[in-house]
């Protein structure tokens, strides 16, 4: 998949390098241009791309191709071979998290920095704890925090509803399922919602298949080791939206296990990037990696 991983780079090539790791069935493009706009002036070269199976890189027939999250992984290092690219600091939105999080223990040497965005700490099977929410179960003591009730309801009525049919119904479910993530506390722009999903939907090879991370998490369900967070030695920064929706509390429990680490708590923000706070995450992202420089 090397050759066909779609990626783009912005800022001076000699600048420090921040590649940017989205979460699970996303496209790069949902780092916002205007929160890269702020690392670039800030003097970093700044690197975003498609994991496999979304937007422009390349798509596949699973059943004949089957791969797993250890392969999504290690596409992260290919993007950075592409890019000539020895280390980087690792700028991670949710699934994206633990990604970062299992290179920084794998391969310490590649990471000169972590941060982590609205994400579970590696080991714990977050989704066990959605799942587990969604059909009603009570959580095993010692269980990662639940998501909010609207999230639950919100998923429990898409997996029962049927299918949007077309490009209007399929856009208008992924704007309400973006002002969802978003949280309550900041107001909403449908309208910028909307030129993303747009956007989105137009520059996929083939939209529905991101449900192949779905079956790539189940092939390879040991994918998260636990108790391996300690062994993080990058400069770590936790960075979670008081009005997280997805996975509240879970960037203090990050947090707690990487030696070190730093929580920033960002007021107002959920699970998504919205203008409102990349002024403040661009600022402590800056701050972050120029810790590390020289």
């Amino acid at each position: 998949m090397q050759n066909d991983i779609w990626s783009e780079e912005f800022g001076n090539a000699a600048d420090e390098p921040i590649l940017l790791i989205m979460g699970s069935m996303s496209q790069g493009i949902l780092w916002p241009d205007e929160f890269v706009g702020r690392l670039t002036a800030g003097g970093r070269r700044v690197i975003r791309y498609d994991h496999r199976d979304t937007g422009r890189s390349r798509t596949v027939d699973f059943e004949r191709e089957p791969y797993t999250w250890e392969d999504i992984k290690d596409d992260v290092l290919r993007v950075m071979d592409a890019h000539g690219l020895e280390s980087a600091h690792l700028v991670c939105h949710s699934a994206g998290g633990l990604l970062g999080q299992l290179i920084a223990v794998e391969r310490p040497e590649r990471v000169r920095t972590l941060t982590v965005i609205g994400s579970s700490p590696l080991g714990e099977r977050e989704g066990m704890v959605l799942m587990r929410a969604l059909m009603g179960e009570p959580q095993p003591e010692g269980s990662l925090p639940e998501p909010t009730p609207e999230f639950v309801d919100f998923y429990r009525a898409l997996i029962t509803a049927p299918p949007p049919a077309g490009r209007r119904e399929r856009i208008e479910s992924m704007i309400a399922e973006q002002r969802l993530l978003h949280g309550t506390a900041l107001p909403f722009d449908e309208d910028a919602a909307r030129r993303l999903q747009e956007r989105v939907y137009d520059r996929a090879r083939d939209l529905d298949a991101v449900a192949n991370h779905r079956l790539a998490a189940a092939a390879r369900p040991d994918f998260e080791p636990a108790g391996v967070l300690h062994r993080v030695k990058a400069p770590t920064l936790v960075v979670e939206g008081t009005h997280e929706p997805c996975k509240p509390g879970h960037g203090a429990i990050i947090a707690e296990r990487i030696p070190g680490a730093r929580l920033l708590m960002i007021e107002g923000m959920g699970h998504t990037l919205p203008p409102e706070v990349h002024e403040e995450l661009a600022r402590a992202v800056l701050a972050h990696t120029s810790a590390a420089d020289g």
